[in-house]
């Protein structure tokens, strides 16, 4: 019982929260509330027109000039009923576009300050459909949402007040079959509302699978798993399909439910006049208003549950949006320090950290590199040295420890400071579906094209972008399919260097990469590294020989430090690799 009256006061919680951005649009809120009311009192005006003319100019007077009249003002009625509702709609739905707009528009604003450990554990395909198809159905919320039902109900009242008003016998007549329509109704509701959740489930389920499968397609053709997974999505659409299904079954038996109780009431009056009507001298205008306004009264009560589904659906897609929007997991950035360069040292002081539970994959680590100087970090996979990067790049917060800048907490730096001076070029390189120019700069207007040009032919890499075809408006692929790894990381030296940052940071893997790439992307990373404080993961010895200092880990700890020198002059870990072989990977 509580969980009941939790969920409904959670639902009118989040009515609250949605109406809540109507204030920018109050114009249009408050003119589609005054339209809708309007048209609701204009409603009733029709059959009582209709009745006055066939009471009184048919069938008392027979008066033609009076019947004519009456005539052209039900058609005038029309006309008016019908440019008003032109505006009600044009209104209602401009309202929900504008709201729908803005909270995508927060939305993906919050989405892109959430931390990277937010994506790690939400699928993409469920993000997709947050911001595109569940903000979408909020539209109907007020398109077809509460302003209608609100119309809907006053409507209503207006009718039964007034056929009260004009007789109360035929009037409960007509209501006669109103208790098995409200039994109807709310079992077609309770219904619907759960199939309507297991669509939008299913709609998430079949965005997730499709955007991960297609973004994976390479590797699912690369081990023949066509089939199976095709056998998995046909599952998962089966399950979207049952949904649909079970929500088509209510209504197919709900519409015609209330047709069969409307043609009910319909046939107790024709019944009652046919049997009782000489007792209550009823006129014919009066019969035909009754039948009349059965109609008109079942179809808003019919509509009224549909809408109220309408609704329900808008507020379950609501909830889930506010879900993403009530992610606390956003990157803090309350740091106020501008930062700029490094002018001493960047320090890691006993630092801790897992990206997962207590599951560490740094521990205690401590180290620091002196402003100017180039650092290798070496080891095994899972050893720790992405997350180095990770950690001072602020893409993950550290669990215990300190990372200082010149003897500041880096968390007491501006964060958007410190990612504009830090230069990062990462294994996996992202590419958008734009030319290759605005993949460099990143569509940003403070970086002109000469700067770029000029940039590139300092690292060495413009005989290489003048080799592709269009140069620099070279079109990319999606995801930068249509170049080689190395092309890739080459495009992102340049994008790196573009911004002249302060810090460098190359997690560079070189073990897939031709020999004439690599050498382009060895002179690029000593010509970068020049002047700045730099730190270069290295895969192959080769790489790293012009260094200050190295960093060996092992197991997310230091186990050994010091000049290459230093390093091969000893029995260390180090050296044996060396040995082995100066182009291993490590």
């Amino acid at each position: 019982m509580s969980s009941d009256k939790k969920n409904k006061g959670l639902n009118v919680g989040l009515l609250k929260r949605i109406l809540s951005y109507t204030k920018p649009y109050n114009k249009l809120f408050y003119g589609a509330v005054f339209f809708t009311l309007t048209l609701a009192s204009l409603a009733i005006v029709r059959p009582l027109l209709i009745s006055r003319a066939l009471n009184q100019y048919v069938t008392e007077t027979k008066d033609l000039n009076g019947l004519n009249f009456i005539c052209l003002l039900i058609l005038a009625l029309l006309f008016v009923e019908a440019f008003l509702q032109i505006i009600n709609l044009r209104i209602t739905n401009l309202l929900g576009q504008n709201i729908v707009k803005d909270l995508r528009n927060q939305v993906y604003k919050h989405i892109i300050h959430l931390k990277n450990s937010y994506f790690d554990t939400t699928p993409v395909g469920t993000l997709v459909t947050r911001a595109i198809s569940d903000i979408e159905s909020l539209s109907d919320v007020f398109a077809q949402g509460f302003i209608v039902i609100a119309g809907d109900i006053v409507m209503l009242i207006i009718f039964v007040c007034v056929m009260f008003a004009k007789n109360w016998i035929l009037t409960l007549l007509a209501l006669s079959t109103i208790p098995l329509l409200f039994v109807a109704t709310a079992l077609f509701k309770r219904g619907v509302k759960k199939t309507f959740t297991m669509v939008r489930n299913a709609v998430a389920a079949l965005n997730t699978f499709t955007q991960e499968h297609i973004t994976g397609m390479r590797l699912v053709q690369l081990f023949n798993r066509e089939e199976q997974e095709f056998d998995k999505f046909k599952e998962i659409n089966k399950q979207h399909r049952v949904a649909n299904i079970k929500s088509i079954f209510y209504y197919s038996v709900f519409f015609p439910i209330v047709e069969i109780l409307s043609s009910v009431s319909i046939a107790i009056i024709i019944w009652f006049v046919g049997v009782k009507g000489h007792s209550y001298n009823f006129g014919l205008g009066d019969i035909t208003f009754f039948i009349m306004m059965i109609n008109m009264l079942f179809r808003p009560i019919r509509m009224l549950a549909d809408r109220l589904n309408t609704l329900q659906m808008g507020v379950v897609s609501a909830e889930r949006v506010f879900k993403v929007l009530d992610t606390d997991e956003k990157i803090n950035n309350a740091g106020t320090i501008k930062f700029e360069s490094v002018k001493q040292t960047i320090e890691f002081k006993n630092v801790w950290f897992a990206y997962k539970d207590e599951h560490f994959v740094l521990k205690d680590v401590s180290f620091s590199i002196k402003a100017g100087h180039t650092v290798a970090l070496v080891g095994a996979t899972g050893a720790g040295k992405s997350t180095i990067i990770n950690l001072l790049s602020r893409f993950y917060e550290l669990n215990k420890g300190q990372i200082l800048i010149d003897g500041l907490d880096i968390q007491k730096i501006d964060l958007t400071t410190l990612r504009k001076n830090t230069g990062v070029v990462l294994q996996d390189v992202y590419m958008f579906n734009d030319t290759l120019i605005n993949n460099i700069t990143l569509n940003n207007p403070e970086i002109k094209f000469e700067n770029v040009v000029a940039a590139t032919k300092q690292i060495g890499l413009y005989d290489y972008v003048m080799s592709l075809p269009g140069g620099f408006e070279y079109q990319v692929t999606e995801r930068g399919q249509g170049l080689s790894a190395g092309q890739r990381q080459l495009v992102a030296f340049i994008r790196a260097f573009v911004y002249q940052p302060s810090i460098f940071i190359l997690d560079e893997a070189t073990a897939t990469i031709d020999t004439q790439t690599e050498q382009l992307i060895q002179k690029a990373a000593q010509k970068i590294s020049e002047g700045r404080t730099s730190i270069i993961i290295a895969h192959r010895l080769s790489t790293i020989k012009h260094v200050d200092k190295i960093f060996v880990f092992d197991h997310g700890k230091i186990i050994e430090e010091g000049s290459i020198q230093e390093l091969l002059s000893t029995n260390s870990k180090f050296k044996k690799l060396y040995e082995l072989n100066n182009t291993v990977e490590i």
